[in-house]
């Protein structure tokens, strides 16, 4: 089956209209609540021009023929609510880091010719200062928040433009090649628009498989999936990544997703309180730099935690010894669901931890298209060995990288006749048919000919009691390249010398992975996802060389 986002969402709402769909604070909007905010967002959009330029088939990998609507948010039903009504207008919404300032704001909206932009009052004086630069940004909807800012000149307040808009179904043909865009986070580089149809997009990320690995193949089985739903969805991390990807899985299957109460900062009282109150069944963290503070407040406040079923994690690694804590706060049965992708891929494997059964990192099950090809991209790796290869997938992916022929065409490689998406992770096959990703190859360090990963030196430190988060990059080094290098947060009241870290990483890998320098900071920099920022990283090595 091919559907359009959209069109999927229709089906859910007419078959659950009573049902909660959105919770945030003291705001519960049911399905239907959510299907009439949607139309009357397309509708207004539709009615200030904005819609569909050119179907798919006139395109190239890299184009799109649709107006292009940016979300400048905090995580909030306004965030999901705009999605659904770009994509009920045939229009293609692009996610922002509300971190941005000014300059990076204004060259993402430049470089995706973002013709709408939906933004919290809170940014209204960032938006402010740039909107005379970016001569394709006509519509401006502000979302009220308690900061106080007022309406831009020119913009509309997002109520007041649902609220004189049409409720009726948006007078568009939709259809499965309708764009979903999804900017990188440009943790390794300047962020990047992929390219995905709609119908790809689902399947790959958004709930469009079965538990057994098949496809969804027809709006009966949508709709009977949603008649059987009813779990309660809580994604920690910010919609402006992937986490919408756990969001739209719940709205697709007929499913309540429910905001935490703070959504500016990762706020562990805040998430648990969520859980404890809407009695939360599937939450979603984002790695080490989300679990530890969650176990912090755990380990001092008795928090319930017996109506979670599933912790999925994903986009950032979660060691062995935070899942084994973790299992030891969640109800008996209840277990981790730990899931690699990208935003080139999808999901890609997944590997599920339960108490009583040993935890591990890195290695993964495989999900359909899910593969390593050779270094050289010659050919499939078939046979599990030491060979280190590309992870990549087939099948589901996209279509390109928005206004990048170059990039598209050496992501996404054909070999041997078949399409490949390799966004740039290592890793090798292991006789299980499991899949060990070692991490990404830009941050890969080259130290005497030997190839570090920096993610499994990151875990080796994290074991250490002292270390509570901890970045790894590589140094340059004289006569050997590059050298490991560690940007170290410690736990308060703790300490440890390089020499104490290096003995520690020495008892689980070989020796030459161990850090050979190390930097103290008050806190690791890392992205809202909880995703490392290696651009920081090297900045703080650069401010303390190594003495001589």
């Amino acid at each position: 089956m091919d559907a359009n986002l959209a069109d999927l969402f229709e089906a859910v709402a007419d078959a659950v209209p009573e049902r909660e769909c959105l919770v945030w604070r003291d705001r519960r909007l049911s399905y239907a609540d959510v299907q009439q905010r949607v139309r009357r967002l397309a509708n207004s959009l539709l009615g200030l021009g904005l819609g569909a330029r050119q179907e798919r088939a006139g395109l190239q990998p890299f184009e799109s023929g649709q107006d292009h609507v940016a979300l400048f948010l905090y995580n909030g039903p306004e965030y999901l609510e705009s999605m659904l009504a770009a994509f009920a207008g045939r229009l293609a919404p692009i996610n922002v880091n509300y971190r941005y300032t000014g300059s990076e704001l204004k060259s993402l909206l430049l470089d995706c010719r973002a013709r709408a932009l939906v933004y919290h009052s809170s940014f209204a004086p960032v938006v402010a200062a740039i909107r005379s630069q970016l001569p394709d940004l006509q519509v401006l909807l502000q979302v009220e928040d308690d900061s106080g800012e007022a309406l831009l000149e020119g913009a509309l307040d997002y109520e007041d433009a649902l609220r004189v808009a049409s409720a009726a179904t948006p007078a568009v043909q939709r259809t499965a090649d309708d764009l979903y865009i999804l900017y990188t986070g440009g943790t390794t580089g300047q962020p990047k628009g992929v390219l995905w149809r709609q119908a790809d997009i689902y399947v790959a990320a958004m709930g469009g498989r079965l538990r057994d690995g098949r496809e969804i193949d027809s709006i009966t089985t949508v709709t009977e999936r949603a008649l059987r739903g009813g779990l309660r969805f809580l994604p920690t991390a910010p919609f402006m990544h992937a986490a919408h990807w756990t969001a739209f899985d719940a709205l697709l299957a007929g499913h309540t997703v429910v905001i935490q109460d703070e959504t500016q900062r990762l706020d562990a009282v805040s998430i648990l309180r969520t859980i404890e109150r809407e009695r939360i069944n599937v939450v979603l963290i984002i790695g080490d730099a989300f679990a530890r503070p969650l176990l912090d407040e755990l380990e001092k406040t008795p928090w319930d935690l017996s109506s979670v079923k599933v912790l999925g994690n994903g986009g950032a690694v979660l060691g062995v010894r935070s899942k084994e804590a973790l299992l030891r706060f969640l109800p008996a049965g209840a277990r981790i669901s730990d899931t690699v992708g990208s935003s080139e891929t999808g999901r890609q494997a997944q590997r599920e931890s339960r108490a009583g059964t040993p935890a591990t990192t890195g290695t993964f099950n495989p999900e359909p298209g899910a593969c390593v090809l050779s270094e050289d991209l010659a050919r499939q790796i078939d046979i599990a060995g030491d060979e280190i290869g590309w992870l990549a997938q087939t099948g589901r992916v996209p279509l390109g990288y928005l206004g990048d022929p170059e990039k598209t065409a050496r992501t996404f490689p054909v070999v041997n006749k078949i399409r490949y998406s390799i966004p740039g992770d290592r890793a090798r096959l292991r006789s299980d048919g499991s899949i060990e990703v070692l991490g990404r190859d830009s941050t890969t360090i080259n130290t005497g000919g030997e190839k570090v990963f920096a993610e499994e030196v990151e875990q080796a430190l994290k074991h250490h009691p002292a270390v509570a988060d901890a970045i790894v990059c590589g140094r340059p080094h004289e006569r050997f390249g590059q050298e490991v290098a560690a940007i170290v947060q410690l736990r308060p009241g703790h300490s440890a010398t390089l020499e104490q870290l290096a003995a520690a990483c020495r008892t689980e890998l070989a020796g030459y992975k161990a850090p050979r320098s190390v930097v103290f900071v008050g806190q690791v920099q890392r992205s809202p996802n909880g995703k490392a920022d290696y651009a920081w990283a090297k900045a703080e090595l650069a401010k303390n060389p190594k003495p001589s």
